[in-house]
């Protein structure tokens, strides 16, 4: 076999230096074909291609530094995936990698000054060959797409115009796999990253408070026309401020995304930090709208803040509601009460409007913190007229608090997110965050 140029030379055993090229390895292993089974469009598009030639045999290969591996062969009796690759040095695929991108085209192997004396000729009867290389968009060779004759034969131009575009086919095919993967990945990479923006805004457990039992949720928005993934804007705390005196904080910035995430982690950071020296719940809110305007945040939020302290047989605190829906308090008999009076939200102006509201907790008495999301479920869009539901409201959220008065406050929560997802049909048309701090009865 008489020696060829190749644009990128030769390694030391005479092959094409490019078969070791280590972008074009790389681009090999990203197709992540090697060494799996045949496939129904790999093998249509090489049977179509054996019937238009009329060649009695057909591969689809990749080639990686050592072996021509067949992803699909006609003609050849190959089941198992060791019998369906032989070593590069034995493949005229070699080739097309050696040439770049350009095609190989043989009528006559045993005579032709580039392929006679190579050792497949022989091997495996070749008289003519014809290959096209598969290319990804960066132009590495990934393997050929070839039609063996046992006899020499000359080519038509039909024929290499057929085996052009069905090599352009199946590298299509091949980049398109491709591009899904790195879709995936790059969904599941923005998947992680939002829920760990999540994680921040909120406490990885609740803090634990003498006398009382506290639980949460938080259910993110369903994506509805979004491709991609976002991270919601409510956030919930509960934590010790000083001496035996503890706060609950829930709230719901406006919007979505990176930006909603930022301001949400501020605003839970700085109504921890603030509260100390805070005389109460409404100067602590006030406290933090002047941080979000000092920090020229473009979101507003909604914030509803108690600072309490348990004391033998109860709880007595102290509530504020800046743009929020009122908490609700359930009585240990059943009944449930609306909590707080209505004022400012948060981030849009210097002087804002915040009320104090004293309450008291008797034993067996639950308060319930909720987003809008509890008092705004509806159902999926698009749902049939006849099997659409209502906005879940208010005086919906209350009815079910007040069906569960038997249940502490974790199963309450439980109770609660049951309802709302019996409603919405597994479809949050908002994020939806609940806390329950409820003293318990006497044993």
């Amino acid at each position: 076999m008489a020696s060829m140029d190749f644009p990128g030379g030769l390694r030391a055993d005479g092959l094409p230096a490019a078969l070791s090229d280590p972008a074009r390895l790389a681009a090999v292993e990203a197709t992540a074909l090697l060494d799996t089974g045949p496939e129904e469009v790999f093998e249509d598009l090489a049977s179509l291609a054996s019937r238009i030639t009329g060649s009695g045999r057909v591969f689809v290969t990749l080639v990686d530094a050592e072996r021509s591996f067949w992803k699909a062969c006609v003609g050849v009796d190959a089941d198992a995936l060791e019998d369906r690759q032989n070593p590069v040095e034995q493949s005229f695929c070699y080739f097309l990698v050696g040439l770049e991108g350009q095609p190989f085209i043989v009528d006559d192997a045993a005579a032709d000054p580039r392929t006679e004396g190579h050792p497949s000729v022989g091997s495996m009867s070749i008289g003519a060959w014809a290959g096209y290389p598969l290319l990804d968009p960066k132009g590495h060779v990934l393997g050929s797409f070839c039609v063996i004759d046992d006899s020499p034969r000359a080519w038509s131009a039909a024929d290499l115009a057929t085996l052009e575009t069905l090599a352009r086919s199946v590298a299509a095919e091949i980049h398109l796999r491709q591009s899904l993967t790195s879709a995936r990945a790059a969904h599941q990479r923005s998947a992680d990253l939002a829920h760990s923006l999540q994680a921040a805004l909120l406490p990885p457990r609740l803090r634990e408070v003498p006398g009382v039992e506290a639980a949460a949720s938080y259910l993110p928005a369903s994506n509805r026309h979004r491709t991609d993934i976002e991270v919601g804007g409510d956030f919930y705390d509960l934590f010790h401020t000083r001496g035996t005196r503890y706060a609950a904080v829930l709230g719901d910035v406006c919007g979505k995304g990176v930006q909603a995430a930022q301001v949400s982690s501020m605003a839970r950071y700085t109504v921890r930090a603030d509260a100390g020296e805070a005389d109460s719940p409404a100067d602590l809110l006030g406290r933090l709208n002047t941080a979000l305007l000092a920090q020229s945040a473009s979101r507003f939020l909604t914030a509803v803040c108690t600072v309490f302290q348990p004391f033998p047989g109860g709880l007595s605190g102290v509530i504020a509601l800046a743009g929020h829906p009122p908490a609700l308090v359930r009585r240990a008999d059943g009944r449930v009460e609306p909590l707080g009076t209505p004022g400012t939200l948060l981030g849009v102006m210097d002087t804002v409007r915040l009320t104090d509201v004293p309450f008291e907790l008797a034993p067996g008495d639950l308060l319930l913190l909720y987003t809008d999301g509890a008092t705004e479920a509806r159902s999926r869009p698009g749902t049939a007229p006849e099997e659409a539901r209502a906005i879940f409201d208010e005086a919906d959220l209350a009815t079910a608090l007040a069906a569960s008065h038997a249940l502490d406050a974790a199963a309450t929560i439980t109770h609660l997110t049951t309802v709302l997802d019996a409603h919405h049909g597994g479809w949050a048309s908002d994020d939806t965050a609940l806390l329950a701090l409820r003293v318990p009865p006497p044993s």
